[in-house]
């Protein structure tokens, strides 16, 4: 197997660091990226991986973990681009960059990342791995006008927005860099036994608190290894650009607003100017 140079972003805890403690036996360059520093190393150490740390509630240390990236790298490129950061929350948080805390972790944040890492990603002909969730069809509903739902807020309906940003990012990624060698996919990778609903208020909180988890929930080995396979997958082969997928199955059961190819356009647009970003 080709070795690849891998940044895999939300790999602290769950599926991401289930998945870096994978891929360390196929022997890539890993470079892992969590929110905190204890658990990061920790992971990085276990996977023989590189690791930065940054908190995607503050679009400042986004800026600056591209930096750090691209110093790393310097003047390689970079094969993939996991995004698998993110996490559903509860009562409505503006983050310090004036954005609600669930549509700036999970879409805007790694939007900027992607963007600021474009030159890197061009280079190796990269595929960008969204990790998205069944809740874009279940709760989400974008009006680029309101990401960060001012008048509709829920914790469901604004991981269910964040969520559907994910597949339309990746639709605009294919749509606007595939014919230049990028390619891009999102996935649902289960519903995993893990920490993300922990700082949710939520009915979600409660299945991943309870003992329904064992009945209910995937480990996160499972959740792990379905990231791993379309990390070190082939695009176009393994999985096909652009598209959606549970778990490793090509998906057409998704929200409606995914086939909006003006929405994703609008949404790119817009995301671009809430991160400063020139909308290209």
């Amino acid at each position: 197997m080709t070795r690849k140079t891998i940044v895999l972003t939300g790999a602290s805890d769950g599926i991401g660091a289930a998945a870096a403690r994978q891929l360390a036996t196929a022997g890539h360059r890993l470079i892992l990226v969590g929110r905190s520093v204890e658990k990061t190393k920790a992971v990085a150490e276990a996977a023989s991986a590189e690791f930065l740390t940054a908190d995607f509630a503050r679009l400042d240390e986004v800026r600056e973990l591209a930096e750090q990236i691209s110093a790393l790298v310097d003047g390689d490129g970079i094969d993939v681009l996991a995004n698998n950061a993110g996490g559903i929350f509860g009562d409505r948080t503006p983050t310090v960059d004036g954005h609600e805390k669930t549509i700036q972790v999970n879409h805007l944040a790694p939007f900027l990342l992607t963007n600021l890492l474009l030159p890197q990603l061009l280079q190796a002909d990269a595929a960008v791995i969204n990790t998205s969730s069944v809740g874009h069809r279940l709760f989400g509903r974008i009006d680029v006008d309101d990401l960060d739902n001012d008048r509709r807020y829920s914790a469901n309906k604004a991981y269910g927005d964040a969520k559907l940003a994910n597949v339309l990012f990746t639709k605009s990624l294919h749509t606007r860099f595939h014919a230049d060698g990028l390619s891009s996919v999102a996935f649902h990778p289960g519903t995993v036994r893990t920490n993300f609903a922990s700082d949710s208020s939520t009915i979600m909180r409660l299945v991943y608190r309870s003992p329904l988890k064992h009945l209910l929930l995937t480990s996160t080995a499972e959740g792990g290894s379905v990231l791993r396979w379309f990390i070190e997958g082939t695009p176009d082969e393994t999985w096909y650009s652009g598209a959606y997928y549970d778990e490793r199955t090509l998906s057409n059961r998704v929200n409606p607003q995914v086939d909006d190819a003006d929405l994703a356009d609008a949404l790119w647009r817009r995301s671009a100017e809430l991160v400063g970003l020139d909308s290209r």
